[in-house]
């Protein structure tokens, strides 16, 4: 059976299971059991109907250092094989999303087993983030999926940009993302707007986050594109 190129990308990427398969969820299992050990060690209150923890952003972590290197460690030898930027750049965006579904999948799953057995016998919210990743698990899915793909791709996003400018492009282009944020608080101070900010953003529903969340992955879809396109490797 003929692969088409993007497929063939995949592939070729997947060849490091142990960097796309195996890494994310290792952590992930780390952070579960560290979160156990020390709601084992924590006394529960009278009122912790729900023990919030935060082991899962390990997961969300390493997806983000996978998304680099699956530019800044394996473009170069894609490019030398032939595959032109344009094709590297949809098979690995295809390879993200493939993954994040799956993800996704898993955290929804652990959701329900999660509620099914009390929070794992000790009210713990391990797949469950309050507002975030608390809601049906369709919801759930669809929004751990988006921020799976939203960290991939930024990730991959600054592994072309260290491929293009090295370090020292990689953290100018971390300081220019940091002086876009501070010139925000800066109007938003000079518009009295953080009142309205804050409404925003406490009003929100968590499809509507979700949406802010997709729109993202387009914003560093189109400027990973154009990044990479400009690449001399």
């Amino acid at each position: 059976m003929r692969h088409t190129p993007i497929v063939t990308v995949g592939r070729y990427l997947l060849l490091d299971r142990v960097t796309y398969l195996v890494l994310p969820w290792v952590w992930a299992a780390f952070g579960f059991l560290l979160d156990v050990v020390i709601l084992q060690l924590t006394p529960a209150g009278n009122n912790d109907h729900h023990r919030w923890v935060g082991g899962l952003a390990a997961l969300f972590i390493v997806v983000f250092v996978v998304g680099s290197q699956s530019v800044a460690r394996a473009l170069p030898f894609a490019l030398t094989l032939g595959v032109s930027r344009r094709t590297y750049f949809a098979g690995v965006s295809s390879l993200a999303l493939a993954l994040a579904a799956g993800f996704g999948l898993v955290v929804a799953v652990g959701q329900i087993l999660e509620r099914a057995t009390g929070g794992w016998g000790m009210n713990m919210g391990y797949f469950r983030v309050p507002y975030f990743l608390d809601g049906p698990w369709y919801l759930s899915w669809l929004t751990a999926t988006t921020t799976f793909v939203l960290l991939f791709v930024y990730g991959m996003w600054y592994g072309l940009m260290y491929r293009r400018g090295g370090l020292s492009g990689t953290m100018i282009f971390g300081g220019a993302q940091l002086g876009v944020l501070a010139l925000a608080a800066i109007i938003a101070t000079g518009v009295h707007g953080w009142t309205a900010i804050g409404r925003f953003f406490t009003t929100i529903t968590a499809t509507g986050v979700t949406g802010l969340l997709a729109a993202a992955v387009v914003v560093m879809l189109a400027g990973g594109f154009a990044t990479i396109r400009r690449l001399a490797v």
